[in-house]
């Protein structure tokens, strides 16, 4: 066996009778202290070292009752593992952990001077075990009050396991429960430095922070805790209840409200329009936002119940509706979502099941319509809202880092009135089937940011299915496409597309603001102009420019279409002998249905003119194009599909039939 010590400040304090002496006092001294009976030491001192060598071959390992003693410690079986202990120490001086379990079990029982005798003698046998240190610094911090004296111990923890975060975590741990803070973040700040993925060092900063009295830093602590907690343990347990705590504390502060005035002023400059912000319990919602121009008014206006918690964030996530209009409309981009009272009559028509139930079970008609145009309206503000909250939520956690507690908050209360809506046994046996699975769809996207941006996880709540949970997966996906580039107006694009996967954009239209103001004012018009150009061929709106513009750049990564060209064999084939008015009709037909345009991925088309088909993208793009290139070939540039090349190869490999 080799022991080496270092021949420093360290080595006095664990053989303090070194002190004063020179290199034939620290020989004697080791080689007294490691003689075992007649097995006498080889000590030897070379530069700052001092080296022993210790003959213990002779020595029998007691492996089987070592491990006794560590079960009856374990168990809290002090009595039963003392006398076995002794004797190995007796057979064997030399192992440093027997003297350091005897010194933890002294400790636990309270007598702390043999403790440290013990402890002392397990460094002397391994200046480097780090469980032996820690404890020493544990006892001389905790029960003799000397935190100077302890932090020598702790350094030297440090030293021995520098690589070992829980070690290092747990020195500040002992040292915050003495209220030694400073000393505690220092160790904590060196444990995140080793390891910034260990949850409970994040909460004990957590902890320090709201002792501090800075509320917003034990709140990021807090959270990060949660974020990297895997299991619902203690921890996480109380890692959620401290950031509600937190998080209240600092509600009760006028942070929201600092935050909220700037920004409205910012907007109020940007869109040279005053902004009110007023109570109102009467609104279906937790805040709304009114914009002037859709009430003929001066001032917009920000509507929120105060009934709800956290106020300042429903008023700020209002204000950045505001915000991505101002600067969707610099580009002409901003879109209007329109719902009429044909969508309305065309959704309450597949609620007929419901509707007859109703009627069996005896509700008046009154009730039975405002519960249908509820439901209506319900489902078109998760359509509209959903994907732009995404986004919104996103721009509030990154811009605005003072308001995330009353973010937090806030969200989690409307999640949980979310997760209610489609989860409530009641609301559940009384709803349309097909309708509480959309929703819940929306919600549970909702849900999946409230986990990346708080780490708080109760997706599982929702009672999902595994398609309701693939498709609030995948849209999740498509948004974290957009989310870090995102351009003015893109939110858009997955209302829409959002709403065509569901199956719920027969519920309204997405037009173009700017393009429809103008016509509203104009009536004569808009009539010319949809008399001009029925299947918006010749529309300048560059929402629709930009996203063709994007289409078509995707079209030319891919080359050669070959899809496209197989489905364009498919339609010649269709159309062979038809007469060239009938394709006509059909071409127009296809046409009038693409005005909001025609998405490659999708796979439930229709056309009512061509019976018995289920169209995917590619495939109603192929017959859009064959359909024109036959029919109205002239206009064909107008469609400005990029499939010339497709067309050429398909009518090469397309043999009429004779």
């Amino acid at each position: 066996m080799v022991i080496i010590h270092k021949i420093d400040n360290f080595l006095l304090e664990i053989f303090p009778e070194l002190i004063g002496g020179g290199k034939s006092l620290i020989i004697n001294t080791l080689e007294n202290y490691y003689t075992f009976a007649s097995i006498k030491p080889r000590v030897s001192i070379n530069d700052d070292f001092v080296k022993i060598e210790i003959d213990t071959s002779s020595i029998l390992a007691q492996e089987i009752d070592f491990q006794k003693v560590v079960s009856f410690c374990e168990k809290g079986k002090y009595s039963e593992a003392k006398p076995i202990l002794k004797k190995l120490i007796e057979k064997n001086p030399t192992n440093s952990e027997y003297h350091r379990i005897m010194g933890q079990v002294l400790s636990d029982e309270g007598n702390q001077d043999e403790a440290i005798n013990c402890l002392i003698d397990a460094l002397r046998w391994d200046s480097k075990n780090g469980w032996a240190l820690l404890m020493m610094g544990n006892i001389f911090a905790k029960f003799k009050d000397d935190v100077p004296t302890a932090m020598k111990y702790y350094d030297q923890a440090q030293i021995a396991n520098p690589k070992d975060n829980i070690t290092i975590n747990n020195i500040g741990a002992n040292l915050m429960q003495q209220g030694k803070l400073e000393e505690a973040k220092k160790y904590f700040y060196e444990a995140l430095k080793i390891n910034d993925q260990y949850a409970n060092t994040h909460f004990a900063l957590g902890m320090i922070a709201e002792m501090e009295a800075d509320l917003q830093s034990s709140f990021y602590s807090t959270i990060q805790a949660i974020k990297l907690n895997k299991s619902k343990d203690i921890l996480y347990q109380n890692s959620v209840r401290q950031a509600f705590e937190i998080s209240k504390k600092i509600i009760a502060t006028d942070t929201g409200k600092k935050i909220f005035r700037e920004y409205r002023h910012k907007l109020e400059f940007d869109g040279d329009r005053k902004i009110d912000i007023i109570q109102d319990e009467e609104i279906p919602t937790a805040a709304k936002f009114e914009f002037a121009e859709n009430y003929d008014r001066e001032t917009h206006i920000v509507k929120y119940k105060p009934s709800y918690p956290a106020v300042e964030h429903l008023i700020m996530h209002e204000l950045v509706h505001l915000d991505f209009v101002i600067e969707a409309r610099k580009g002409e981009l901003n879109q209007l979502f329109i719902s009429t009272q044909n969508h309305k009559t065309e959704f309450i028509k597949e609620l007929e099941p419901t509707i007859k139930k109703f009627n069996k079970m005896g509700i008046s008609e009154k009730s039975i319509a405002d519960y249908c145009s509820n439901l209506f309206e319900g489902m078109n503000r998760q359509i509209f809202n959903t994907p732009i909250d995404l986004f919104i939520e996103n721009f509030l956690y990154n811009e605005f880092a003072e308001l995330r507690p009353f973010q937090f908050i806030s969200l989690y209360n409307m999640l949980q009135e979310g997760l209610k809506a489609v989860t409530d046994k009641k609301i559940v046996e009384l709803s349309p089937k097909d309708i509480i699975s959309k929703s819940k769809v929306y919600n549970i996207v909702n849900a999946i940011q409230f986990k990346e941006l708080f780490g708080f996880d109760f997706i599982k709540d929702f009672n999902a299915i595994p398609s309701e949970m693939k498709l609030a997966t995948d849209f999740y996906e498509e948004y974290l496409q957009y989310k870090d580039d995102k351009e003015p107006a893109e939110e858009y694009e997955l209302v829409l597309h959002w709403a065509e996967d569901l199956k719920l954009d027969k519920n309204f239209e997405l037009v173009n603001e700017n393009e429809y103001r103008t016509k509203r004012t104009n009536i004569d018009e808009l009539l010319s102009s949809i008399e001009k150009d029925p299947y918006d061929l010749e529309s300048k709106d560059p929402y629709k420019e930009r996203e063709m513009e994007k289409f078509q750049k995707s079209q030319q990564s891919i080359g050669t279409n070959m899809a496209v060209v197989m489905f364009m064999v498919d339609a010649l084939q269709f159309f062979v002998g038809m007469p060239k008015e009938e394709i006509k009709k059909m071409a127009l037909e296809i046409a009038m249905q693409g005005t909001q345009g025609y998405r490659p991925d999708k796979d439930d088309y229709r056309i009512s003119s061509i019976k018995g088909k289920t169209f995917s993208g590619y495939h109603v793009l192929a017959y859009y194009y064959v359909s024109w290139a036959l029919a109205i070939p002239e206009m064909l540039p107008q469609l400005q599909l990029p499939y010339d090349d497709e067309y050429k190869l398909a009518l090469t490999m397309h043999k009429p039939q004779n």
